[in-house]
């Protein structure tokens, strides 16, 4: 069975979703407090060197991380979690996966920990970044197709990302006013029967 370091809430909230979602085994090891010294901290850093969340270890042993790349792990066993190859939406879906943690999971890493990359303006980089990851996300509304989902009526593990992502920085208020389109498709996604435990572990609804 597969083993997932994570954080309740944080980005290894979304590959339980992928997981799930795909009806892949797993148990959830709370490695919450990993980013100070201490024995959590250790214990994700022996599997991960960067000490970051999700990471998991493998039913062979073999580490996996990066929610792109789990995603694309979660695809090679249950490959109806994307359009079908040879379909527009294919290429979308390729697109935006990357994008998502190419351009917004970045400044998350600034702004949660500002002071790592510009001491002596902590907070001028922590509110630039969260401006910026606001425009990231008024273009990710205008990417999105026809719902319920990201892609139209059928569900795939980007939806995973918008869901959660909603909870995050700036908050659901915010999104509600600026992107009504992300909000609905967190919204079918947490009403989906067999996604709801893991939401709520991860207080997400």
């Amino acid at each position: 069975m597969i083993t997932l370091y994570g954080v309740p809430g944080w980005g290894s909230a979304i590959s339980e979703l992928m997981l799930t979602l795909a009806k892949i085994p797993y148990t959830f090891i709370d490695v919450d407090g990993f980013d100070q010294p201490g024995p959590k901290r250790e214990l994700l850093k022996a599997r991960n060197p960067l000490c970051q969340v999700p990471t998991l270890e493998l039913e062979n042993g073999e580490i996996m991380t990066e929610t792109a790349a789990i995603a694309l792990m979660v695809l090679d066993r249950c490959p109806d979690l994307a359009p079908p190859i040879g379909r527009a939406e294919r290429q979308q879906f390729q697109r935006l996966l990357i994008w998502l943690v190419a351009n917004v999971y970045p400044t998350f890493t600034y702004a949660d920990y500002p002071e790592r990359w510009a001491a002596e303006a902590p907070e001028q980089l922590k509110e630039n970044c969260i401006e910026y990851r606001k425009s990231l996300y008024l273009w990710l509304e205008t990417q999105l197709s026809a719902q319920p989902y990201a892609l139209g009526r059928e569900i795939t593990l980007l939806d995973c990302y918008i869901a959660v992502m909603v909870t995050w920085g700036p908050r659901r208020p915010w999104f509600e006013v600026n992107t009504p389109g992300l909000v609905s498709v967190a919204d079918a996604v947490s009403q989906r029967g067999d996604l709801q435990q893991v939401l709520r572990d991860n207080k997400l609804i």
